[in-house]
């Protein structure tokens, strides 16, 4: 599991976060949010410094890039 601000998150995955480069997303019962990667890796994230409302923006951002999100 990796520790990250939102803005390190954001800046380090932009060149991904599409369906071509990501399966699924998802957030577990801890509030990580998981990536699965086409390629079969899988990464898990806890962003620091921001709250549900926050993480619900990502989770919105990867839907309307065609990523299908499990909550």
């Amino acid at each position: 599991m990796r520790t990250c601000s939102l803005q390190d998150f954001m800046a380090e995955l932009e060149p991904w976060l599409d369906s071509d480069h990501i399966r699924s997303a998802e957030l577990d019962q801890h509030g990580h949010l998981i990536l699965h990667f086409l390629d079969g890796m899988k990464n898990v994230y806890e962003i620091s410094d921001c709250n549900r409302q926050q993480i619900g923006e990502v989770l919105s951002n990867l839907r309307q890039r065609g990523i299908p999100v499990q909550e």
